[in-house]
């Protein structure tokens, strides 16, 4: 059975920046982007204890052919997707952002 993935605000500003900045960089490319974030995500709801534990309970699928990751948390038998970052990004920012998902 497929975990349920909820997509937070702040995760789908993410993603919606990286599409565009490729979809600048050349026609076609940001709706490639967002296939494998699809793929990605669905992966993810599929076997969402599969990634790594990258701080906390913060997890991390890395797309392919991207170098952006989608930092996740479980949340009972859903799927919080906190961020999708690229991997040069100071990783301040998601262990903030788990943070403050996780202390409610």
């Amino acid at each position: 059975m497929s975990a349920r993935v909820r997509i937070t605000p702040e995760a789908e500003a993410d993603i919606q920046e990286a599409y565009v900045w490729y979809q600048q960089a050349r026609r076609g490319l940001g709706s490639q982007f967002l296939d494998v974030v699809q793929g990605t995500l669905s992966q993810v709801a599929g076997h969402p204890q599969a990634f790594a534990v990258v701080h906390g309970g913060i997890r991390r699928a890395l797309l392919l052919r991207f170098p952006y990751g989608i930092f996740y948390v479980l949340d009972g038998e859903d799927v919080a997707v906190l961020g999708c970052f690229h991997a040069r990004r100071d990783p301040t920012v998601w262990k903030v952002r788990g943070q403050r998902y996780t202390e409610t």
